[in-house]
């Protein structure tokens, strides 16, 4: 199975022994991405019992309705799921933060899929648990890149997700409830430098290794406002990141489709380049 990817469409093309290419792909310069023989790594963390949410929410929870040999004499198994839409590894549609933003069911595909830009702070991060992703971060990519951070996924690694086992580390705090916000502690995006995305650059969407992509201490949730003004969806509480090079690797990221909804679960999936393959690397310019 072969996957076409373009700057007007992603979509899946199964071949068989002895089919030609399909050359309205090669003329329009697509980009033929051959999953079966690339290394794909999950950024989705597991739904369970574990599962960290906000400190106002109720955890993820699983219910056994069925599990047996049934009187036909076959195994069947069935459970319910109960959870808060912004939780666990999950998407924020624009509207989350934005009356006329689109809801989670409404987002075009094109920009759930795409090439990744990843953007390290771990070492900042480390020092700062409130470290703020800033402009110069950004840009500094772009120089090591010599790309501009133009219709990509970017991806900020701040290495959180190591801490995704311990609550405490993870939140800057293990409370519960309404008083347990003022004692978050995580980094996020400095609005400063949401604001340069949506105004200087043209980004497709955005993700993180953390609870929010603002910062634990913001009470005014600057970063997702502007993104959202600007119809940019934000992935938050994205798993392990650290196997991704900082370009070239390939992202889709579908949530859960749910009518009206201000997000939802996520499955996020990476995978990495070929060395042989057209485009997955590039010169800086």
């Amino acid at each position: 199975m072969a996957l076409i990817v373009s700057d007007v469409c992603v979509a899946a093309d199964t071949e068989t022994k002895g089919t030609k290419p399909n050359k309205q792909h090669e003329e329009s310069g697509s980009q033929r991405v051959d999953l079966l023989h690339q290394q794909v790594i999950d950024l989705s963390h597991t739904f369970d019992k574990q599962t960290i949410y906000w400190p106002t929410e109720k955890g993820f929870q699983l219910i056994p309705e069925k599990a047996g040999i049934t009187e036909k004499g076959y195994y069947y198994s069935s459970n319910r799921f109960l959870a808060a839409e912004h939780g666990g590894t999950h998407l924020d549609a624009p509207v989350h933060f934005n009356e006329n933003g689109k809801s989670v069911d409404k987002l075009p595909l094109q920009q759930l899929m795409g090439e990744a830009a990843v953007i390290d702070v771990t070492a900042a991060c480390r020092r700062d648990p409130d470290y703020q992703i800033s402009i110069a971060d950004l840009r500094a990519w772009e120089e090591k890149t010599g790309r501009q951070l133009v219709d990509v996924i970017v991806l900020l690694n701040t290495g959180y997700s190591q801490h995704w086992s311990n609550r405490k580390k993870y939140l800057g705090t293990d409370q519960l409830g309404p008083e347990a916000i003022a004692q978050l502690h995580f980094p996020g995006l400095d609005p400063d430098a949401a604001r340069w995305l949506t105004e200087h650059r043209a980004i497709k969407a955005i993700g993180l290794d953390t609870a929010s992509i603002d910062y634990g201490q913001s009470t005014r949730f600057q970063s997702h406002v502007t993104l959202f003004k600007h119809e940019i969806p934000a992935f938050e509480n994205v798993a392990d990141m650290s196997r991704l090079p900082i370009s070239g690797s390939m992202i889709i990221a579908l949530p859960m489709k749910i009518g009206s909804g201000s997000g939802g679960p996520l499955r996020i999936i990476a995978w990495l380049p070929n060395k042989n393959q057209h485009g997955a690397s590039r010169k800086p310019r």
